[in-house]
This record gives structure tokens, C-alpha cells and sequence, in this order.
């Protein structure tokens, strides 16, 4: 059974969802990607994540292949980018979104990171989307503390669902303030890249836990994230052994030791980091 959080709308979330960064930029991939997805589905792993970035647009039009006829089981999430997060220019990329994904809803509609557009702009955008229907709810990506309390303080600020940020046991930065915050105001965290796009694998050290308990590195790397009160994990979803080992990372319980060795290996912040991006 798939867990959930509660967003600060009173809607639930899954834990556990599928990334598709990458996913729709090559033809000779479609099918592998369009399949991946929907076994991730078959194993109830509902939530999937993409942006108008990805593939430019390319990975929309993939996940619209999968979902075909499966549009309410899923929990639908894309981004906007910074360039076009102004208020008409909100609009305009969600509904372009909305017809490569051949839906007229998304559950959750993103500010891929800070441009130079104003804030304030974006929210009046993200609000007039949701009171249309078009969007259950919104919420931003890649802010660090500064970037949420300012968000925060617009009109529509209390109503950011999650941020969606780079967090794993690589890059834990985000624990010594930005966590604790959104803790405190009821937002998810939503992490991206938990393996770090592969690097996080190399580790010998995280190797040795991982036989020791029967499963992959990425799998201890997925679990330690499922640990992490109010997170929600989104691993890359491109083919199906993947995906098939992300869902049996939900079932993987970390005992105290377990997760001390992972403290040990890759050490909690001692001060304050600035939020990074991939």
C-alpha cells in the first residue's frame, strides 16, 4: 500500500513517485520510457513528476502515452519555467502542458526555480490557475529558506503545497534550516535526484551496507529518504528494473544502526549550506 502526506490543502500526496528529467528527448527510448511508467503504475506508484523542461516538452507527451486512460488513478505534477513564470506567461505554459499531457488538470503545478520575474506575478498566476480548475495545487522548486519566507509573505504564499529540491544523503544541506521550516509550516519536501544522477552509487562504503542488507545502493539511498519525516521521493522512472527496485525501496525499513552507519558515511550539515541545484 502507498503511503501519503498531507499538503497544506488537505490533499494527500504519494511518498514514493517516478522523475521523468531526461525521459522524452529520444524516439528509439519512447517505448522503454512509455512502459516504464506504466509498470511503475502497476505498482502503484501513482505520482509522476515532469516539467515543461524536460525534453521540452518531450517527457509531457510521454506520460500522456502512459496515462491514457488512467488519468484519474495518477497524481500529476509539471513546472513552469522562470522565463515564462510571469502572469500571462503562467497560464499560457500550463495549458500548453496541459495539452501535451492530454489532461485539463494537473494535482500539483511548480515554479521550476527563481528567475527574474517577480514573485508576486507568479502567485497571482499559480492562484488564478487553481480558482480556474486547472491546477488542484502549486507550490515552487529549488527555493531555499530566503526564497520560501519571501514567498510566503505574498498574497498566496500560504498556499505552497511543497518545495521540490535537490536532497540526499549526498547533499543534506537542506536539514540544518530549510527542513525544519517547512516542517514547522506543514510543507512537503519534495527530492529530486536521490541518487545524484548515479554518482551516490560509487560509494564503497554505502556498496557494503547495502549487501549487508540484501538490496542495491540505490534502494538504501531511496529508503533513507522514505525515513525523512515530511519527504517525498521522486526517482528517475526510465526502464523497468528501475522502477520495479525504487517501489521495493517503500518496503525497506532501515534500523537505528543502519541509519547511524548512513550518518557516519555522509554526515548531517555542522552549518548552514546554500540550497544546491542539478
Amino acid at each position: 500500500m502507498m503511503r501519503t502526506i498531507t499538503l497544506p490543502s488537505g490533499r494527500s500526496i504519494p511518498v514514493l513517485g517516478m522523475g521523468t528529467w531526461q525521459m522524452g528527448e529520444q524516439s528509439r527510448s519512447r517505448e522503454t520510457e512509455i512502459n516504464a511508467l506504466k509498470r511503475g503504475m502497476e505498482l502503484g506508484i501513482t505520482l509522476i513528476d515532469t516539467a515543461e523542461m524536460y525534453g521540452e516538452g518531450g517527457a509531457e507527451e510521454i506520460i500522456s502515452a502512459a496515462i491514457a486512460g488512467r488519468r484519474d488513478d495518477v497524481f500529476l505534477v509539471s513546472k513552469v519555467y522562470p522565463h515564462n513564470a510571469s502572469r500571462k506567461g503562467t497560464i499560457a505554459a500550463c495549458e500548453r502542458s496541459l495539452r501535451r499531457l492530454k489532461t485539463d488538470y494537473l494535482d500539483l503545478y511548480l515554479l521550476h526555480w527563481r528567475g527574474s520575474i517577480p514573485l508576486s506575478q507568479t502567485l497571482e498566476a499559480l492562484q488564478e490557475l487553481q480558482q480556474a480548475g486547472k491546477i488542484r495545487d502549486y507550490g515552487v522548486s529549488n527555493f531555499d529558506l530566503s526564497d520560501m519566507q519571501e514567498a510566503r509573505s505574498l498574497p498566496g504564499g500560504n498556499a505552497i503545497a511543497t518545495n521540490q529540491v535537490l536532497y540526499n544523503l549526498m547533499r543534506r544541506g537542506a536539514e540544518w534550516d530549510l527542513l525544519p521550516w517547512c516542517r514547522q509550516h506543514g510543507v512537503p519536501i519534495m527530492a529530486y535526484s536521490p541518487v545524484e544522477q548515479g554518482r551516490l552509487l560509487k560509494n564503497r562504503q554505502l556498496e557494503s551496507l547495502a549487501a549487508l542488507l540484501g538490496v542495491t545502493s540505490a534502494q538504501v539511498a531511496i529508503a533513507w529518504l522514505l525515513h525523512q519525516e515530511n519527504v517525498i521521493v521522486i526517482p528517475k522512472a526510465s526502464n523497468l528494473t528501475h522502477v520495479e527496485q525504487n517501489r521495493a525501496a517503500l518496503d525497506l525499513k532501515l534500523s537505528e544502526t543502519d541509519l547511524q552507519e548512513l550518518d557516519r558515511i555522509f554526515p548531517p550539515p555542522s552549518r548552514r549550506v546554500a540550497l544546491e541545484m542539478l
